[in-house]
């Protein structure tokens, strides 16, 4: 068996995607994000190798297809979803500022889960749309207006090279109402992964949202800043303290949020 590579954090990982890159060069195999959904039973773990090419087939997508360009801004009206991530990760490897639960009629183009359609069809722009049903699965017929993102990704290259440069110091997140750059985003994922003690091997259980920072941050980028990985649970007020300690055991937690 080949010796596991001990993870090491990179000083020039100033994006997203710079870690993910470090990530996938030290560990592709280990875990990086695992998602519960307690309303459906739904259950699904992607590998650093299995989660960057989802990136990458949807970062060509976003560059491609939908001809996005860094500093295009993107509103993402999408729940804490395994989904969710690798939009916010494929935005950072174009260059497009990912502003969550943004304005749709403000934005250049908008991704949408099922339930906010009516709200992003506000957008004069591209607009993609999410089932954000159990295996990535499309819609029984395709919602008016909107391209299907389940349809349009797998014909996607594997391997994604930006058209530009990502400029690290660019705006590159909006959540809360505040404006995070990329850099920005990496130097608060450590900041918040020191205070969380959260170290190579950690794995997060978040069972907050993906509207604001604490619950991106405790759910994908303070994990991915130190070589962790999140059990990310959507629809958790399903759960009792019973199944919870019991999904903390299976899951071999070291954290929860």
């Amino acid at each position: 068996m080949l010796p596991r590579r001990l993870w090491c954090v990179n000083a020039t990982d100033r994006t997203p995607a710079d870690l993910l890159r470090s990530a996938l060069a030290a560990d592709p195999g280990r875990p990086l994000v695992t998602f519960y959904d307690d309303a459906t039973g739904e259950r699904v773990e992607l590998s650093v190798a299995t989660f960057a090419n989802w990136v990458a087939k949807t970062a060509n997508l976003l560059q491609g297809d939908l001809g996005a360009e860094p500093g295009d801004r993107l509103a993402l009206l999408l729940p804490a979803h395994w989904q969710s991530a690798v939009w916010l990760l494929a935005c950072a490897s174009v260059g497009v500022v990912a502003e969550v639960g943004g304005d749709p009629a403000g934005a250049d183009l908008v991704v949408s889960g099922p339930d906010t359609l009516d709200e992003a069809a506000a957008c004069s722009g591209e607009r993609m749309a999410l089932a954000l049903r159990p295996l990535g699965g499309r819609f029984p017929q395709p919602p008016a207006g909107f391209a299907d993102y389940a349809v349009e990704v797998p014909g996607q290259g594997d391997r994604f090279a930006p058209f530009q440069p990502v400029d690290a110091d660019g705006p590159g997140l909006v959540v809360g109402g505040e404006e995070l750059s990329y850099a920005g985003i990496c130097e608060r994922a450590r900041e918040d992964a020191a205070k969380l003690g959260l170290g190579e091997g950690a794995r997060v259980l978040s069972r907050l949202g993906y509207d604001s920072w604490e619950g991106l941050s405790a759910g994908l980028y303070a994990a991915l800043a130190t070589g962790g990985s999140v059990v990310l649970c959507r629809n958790a007020r399903e759960l009792d303290e019973t199944a919870l300690a019991q999904r903390v055991e299976s899951e071999r937690v070291t954290h929860t949020v």
